[in-house]
């Protein structure tokens, strides 16, 4: 039974090293979306984000209405990839309903960090997801991840979405702001991580024990399980404990990005001590 089931809810400055010739120029031919979308970031701020990240390389393709160019040149100087486009063209290349706010950037994803980079950065919890695949779900728990001060998220190679897209739109910036890592056996990820230090608290309704009991000041990381599924049976046996989030007002379960936040702000505030 899944614990928390996911579902397809919609819900600093820095200059870049890339800068300087000419911008603008006609607009370009109409061309077909991209089928994978897995090199597009569009909204204001992911955008940003993605542009002040010095880990990113440079863009390929960078359009935007002459109101936000204007504005990005202001930022950040003049930027080769930039082309000017009315504000109808710009989601041409994007999925239809992308909700670009007159901007969107064609560029690689952030780079991964080994997970013993990421685990070596002790301050904040790391999130685990486990198999998690609906992007907006993804986006927001980097999201909550980022505004409760966690470390980092790990991902696995297959089964998890690209940090692009409607996952970037969702994740407002999140995921030029937190280092992950993808791995392909998260269950040897643990094991790794419980080596350098970490207690692995995974999130279970069913579990008899509340968070707010199992949680201490040890660096934790903090598994979610897919929708549908929950924690597949060898991570969960890879967990020191199992906790569940109280519901006293009687509902089955949470969306698992609304759970990952509650977890999180409980372990923020036992860290704090607030």
């Amino acid at each position: 039974m899944a614990s928390f089931p996911e579902r397809n809810d919609r819900k600093h400055s820095r200059k870049p090293s890339f800068s300087n010739p000419a911008r603008g120029g006609p607009t370009p031919p109409r061309s077909a979306p991209d089928k994978a979308n897995n090199d597009w970031v569009w909204g204001w701020h992911p955008v940003l984000a993605a542009l002040e990240n010095p880990r990113r390389e440079a863009p390929r393709r960078l359009l935007a209405t002459a109101e936000r160019a204007k504005q990005i040149e202001e930022r950040f100087g003049r930027i080769a990839a930039l082309e000017i486009q009315e504000n109808a063209d710009i989601g041409r290349p994007l999925p239809s309903g992308a909700a670009h706010q007159g901007v969107a950037l064609k560029i690689s994803p952030p780079e991964p960090l080994s997970i013993d980079d990421l685990g070596a950065i002790t301050s904040g919890p790391i999130v685990m997801l486990d198999q998690l695949t609906d992007p907006q779900n993804v986006g927001a728990i980097f999201r909550s991840a980022a505004a409760f001060g966690a470390r980092g998220i790990i991902l696995q190679d297959r089964h998890a979405p690209a940090l692009a897209g409607a996952l970037a739109k969702a994740a407002a910036g999140a995921i030029d702001m937190l280092p992950h890592a993808r791995v392909t056996n998260l269950s040897r990820a643990l094991e790794r991580l419980t080596d350098m230090g970490w207690r692995t608290i995974g999130l279970d309704g069913e579990a008899p024990d509340a968070l707010e009991a199992v949680v201490d000041s040890t660096p934790t990381v903090l598994v979610m399980g897919s929708e549908g599924e929950g924690l597949r049976r060898l991570v969960r046996e890879h967990c020191d404990v199992l906790a569940r989030i109280p519901m006293p007002g009687g509902f089955e379960s949470l969306n698992v990005s609304n759970a990952a936040a509650v977890a999180l702000y409980e372990l923020t505030r036992r860290r704090t001590g607030s």
